[in-house]
């Protein structure tokens, strides 16, 4: 049994899920990481920042949209540390092409919703059962599930309407998944990034750019990955117990309605 608490995070290799994974892993837990491949270079840099915060890194390939091979996933992480402590389901994509509402099609629809809100649900589902027959077995367990979803969770994008529906539908994921588990002594809560410099963004860089200089965003800025990670790292530390369900949004302000 590991005496050190555990963080699972999906989508670790790059962009939000790597800051996360290095933030939870210098607030003294150690790393299972999961992503498509292990064999890559955001993996190997991953695995080098949890190595210099001194906690020991498990990578794991999953393509989170593949339900039947999650059990396989957490058994074998329950297998090598015999917990899990935190979960982020933060593994997600963007359409492949950003098509208007009406020609969306049935394959990119079905492509986004099966990873970014299929997939992460049914983890938290077993993870979860996980965590409660844990919490018997372990003195001073406290578990919880954070949902990266996105501001797209309520802002609409009519080109990307796929996107839209499937964070909405993990914005509802925390809200259900915080009351069924409350009762479990387990805290669920979402974190809703706002326009964060990733490779998902990358390729609309100058629109954005753009429209952060027009004032989109308040605090005048991109967000980057380690203001996600920070905020999770708060929630790693206990900050919020008592918020079980709340949403925290790190947007730089875009939740405000302004005239």
């Amino acid at each position: 049994m590991n005496s050190k608490p555990v963080a699972v995070i999906t989508g670790a290799s790059r962009g939000i899920g790597r800051a996360v994974a290095l933030s939870l892993a210098s607030e003294g837990y150690d790393i299972a990481a999961i992503a498509r491949s292990v064999d890559s270079e955001g993996m190997e840099i991953l695995a080098e920042g949890v190595a210099k915060a001194g906690a020991e890194f498990f990578p794991i390939g999953l393509d989170i949209s593949c339900t039947t091979c999650q059990t396989e996933v957490v058994a074998n992480i329950l297998e090598r540390y015999g917990r899990i402590d935190f979960l982020v389901n933060n593994a997600g994509v963007a359409p492949l092409q950003r098509n208007d509402l009406l020609e969306m099609t049935e394959e990119s629809y079905d492509r986004v919703l099966s990873i970014n809100l299929r997939g992460p649900v049914f983890f938290a589902q077993k993870t979860a059962k996980e965590m409660i027959w844990l919490k018997q077995q372990l003195s001073d367990y406290k578990p919880v599930i954070v949902f990266i979803t996105s501001i797209s969770a309520y802002m609409t994008s009519i080109n990307r309407a796929e996107y839209c529906l499937s964070k909405a539908g993990l914005s509802m994921a925390t809200a259900v998944f915080s009351h069924r588990l409350a009762e479990e002594g387990i805290k669920v809560y979402e974190l809703r990034p706002g326009i964060v410099q990733t490779d998902m963004t990358i390729k609309v860089k100058d629109k954005y750019d753009k429209l952060i200089q027009e004032g989109l965003i308040p605090q005048n800025r991109w967000g980057v990955p380690e203001d996600i990670g920070k905020a999770v790292a708060s929630l790693a530390r206990g900050d919020w117990d008592f918020s079980t369900g709340m949403i925290f949004e790190v947007s730089g302000g875009m939740n405000m309605r302004r005239f």
